[in-house]
């Protein structure tokens, strides 16, 4: 059996990868958040209680896993202390978590930056949470940014008084009115005295434990069609989502990597701009946004909703490596007729099965449907794939076809006990 995982969103993010995370990591010794920050949003349920995460990995709720925010990860450190505190508050004692000391620090100015870039851009916006993210990853592109171990080290003032000088001059270009350092240090120092315990060598960490046999889980946030390098450019995040994020996010080298998991849904689903080639909007769009409560974890925006793409699923496989898929909200579908799947695009005439590199290539591809029957009973307790209608199965079976990827695992609600498991993988 693996004892390395990678579970990636093969589409534009909120495919259930928290559920699925959550669920793989009851055999993992270690899970692993590799890239992002705080825009990303992992709902998680068990025991008839819903839980969102958005900086901690999905292992936390359990004490035996160590739970680790890597190096390729940018973190609003005022936002993981809520979080932690919220968590123990609700009875998790959160001890069980590792901050690398490599990992970029998000502060109020990133928060702003993107606020105003973002407004600045018009009806051209990227769809950002505005959360500081770009900013966070530009300042580290730029070499420019504060690392966790600054952070926590004795010379964080005046590293951060240089900081926040070069920012309140990018501020007052907006006409925005400049940042107080003192109150804004009191704070941050406080909250450095807190997290300092937590904060540690993870890349030595985890490679130590895999030398010693332990398993690693690692959660990927967002998708890969917003992936900055494979996605749908410009309307993407700032980080690698994608499989190849690993290695980077997490100082675990590429060959240790076993087993990638692409988590997909079973339609499609995208928050904000950018091409969405099966996007539809019809009174079947508003029964699947409102059954699956297909609205923002961290946004709370309504999803744009759209038939399942195998364009988008194969161009992930090949990008991630995909050797096992996981379908989610498979139960959504129940009651529908008649459900589409997009096997090709058509561009400018021509059937293509890619996407396109330029966005206003990929802005003109229309979807080339199939369709397939529907099915009308509730599967919401099925356990096993023999016991779905056979149109489910057939349904199931047509993705696997076009994709050539197995289905490993799928879900029909939204408990962990609704997760049914075709191949042990982990």
């Amino acid at each position: 059996m693996n004892n390395t995982i990678v579970v990636v969103g093969t589409q534009w993010g909120d495919e259930g990868k928290g559920k699925i995370t959550n669920y793989l990591s009851e055999k993992a010794n270690f899970v692993v958040r590799y890239q992002g920050g705080d825009n990303a949003g992992h709902t998680i349920r068990f025991n008839n209680t819903t839980y969102k995460l958005h900086l901690l990995p999905s292992g936390i709720f359990n004490p035996r896993i160590i739970n680790v925010l890597g190096n390729g990860m940018v973190i609003n450190v005022r936002n993981l202390l809520k979080e932690i505190r919220d968590l123990v508050e609700l009875g998790f004692s959160c001890t069980n978590i590792r901050i690398s000391d490599r990992a970029n620090i998000i502060f109020d100015y990133h928060l702003l930056i993107d606020g105003l870039k973002e407004e600045g851009l018009g009806d051209k916006k990227i769809g950002t949470t505005k959360k500081g993210i770009g900013p966070a990853y530009t300042d580290k592109i730029a070499r420019n940014g504060i690392r966790m171990i600054d952070f926590i080290g004795p010379d964080f003032r005046e590293l951060f008084r240089e900081k926040v000088n070069e920012k309140n001059e990018e501020l007052l270009r907006y006409n925005q009115a400049p940042l107080d350092f003192e109150s804004l240090y009191q704070e941050y120092s406080q909250i450095a005295n807190i997290i300092r315990p937590f904060v540690t060598d993870t890349i030595s960490l985890l490679n130590n434990a895999l030398d010693e046999g332990k398993k690693i889980l690692f959660e990927g946030a967002q998708g890969s069609l917003l992936d900055v390098d494979f996605g749908s450019y410009p309307y993407v995040t700032s980080s690698n989502p994608s499989a190849g994020g690993v290695a980077i996010g997490s100082g675990i080298g590429p060959t240790r990597i076993k087993e990638v998991l692409g988590v997909v849904k079973a339609y499609s689903t995208r928050v904000g701009s950018g091409t969405f080639v099966t996007e539809f909007e019809d009174e079947i769009a508003h029964y699947i946004r409102e059954t699956a409560h297909e609205y923002g974890t961290t946004t709370r925006r309504p999803r744009r909703i759209g038939w399942f793409d195998s364009v988008v699923l194969n161009y992930s496989r090949m990008i991630n490596g995909l050797t096992g898929i996981a379908v989610t909200l498979l139960d959504v579908l129940s009651s529908l007729k008649t459900i589409k799947i997009c096997t090709a695009y058509e561009l400018d005439g021509k059937i293509i099965r890619n996407i396109p590199a330029a966005i206003t290539d990929y802005d003109r591809c229309l979807p080339v449907y199939e369709e397939l029957p529907g099915w009308d009973e509730d599967i919401s307790q099925v356990r096993s794939f023999e016991e779905l209608p056979i149109n489910a199965q057939n349904y199931l079976k047509r993705i696997e076809i076009l994709t050539g990827v197995p289905i490993v695992m799928f879900s029909v609600g939204p408990d962990k006990t609704q997760t049914i498991i075709r191949k042990e993988i982990f």
